[in-house]
């Protein structure tokens, strides 16, 4: 999972990830990340349209966002 944190910081690439809070909420979200930290991530969350905070133990899916027709041939 360091790895690929790591290359989306490097690349600026958008991930989706399924996370659950500390109230065991389940959200999909789409992130960029900003920071990687031990225990943490620091991105920014499309759809709060801020940055959060994020445990690395809370994420339960994550994989990058696949690119749409037009941002393959750009």
């Amino acid at each position: 999972m360091n790895q690929l944190f790591q290359k989306s910081l490097q690349d600026r690439r958008k991930l989706e990830m399924v996370y659950m809070d500390s109230e065991n909420n389940i959200t999909q979200r789409t992130v960029l990340i900003v920071k990687i930290d031990d225990d943490r991530i620091l991105a920014f969350c499309y759809s709060k349209k801020k940055v959060r905070s994020f445990k690395k133990e809370n994420i339960l899916v994550i994989h990058p966002v696949r690119l749409n027709q037009y941002e393959m041939e750009a």
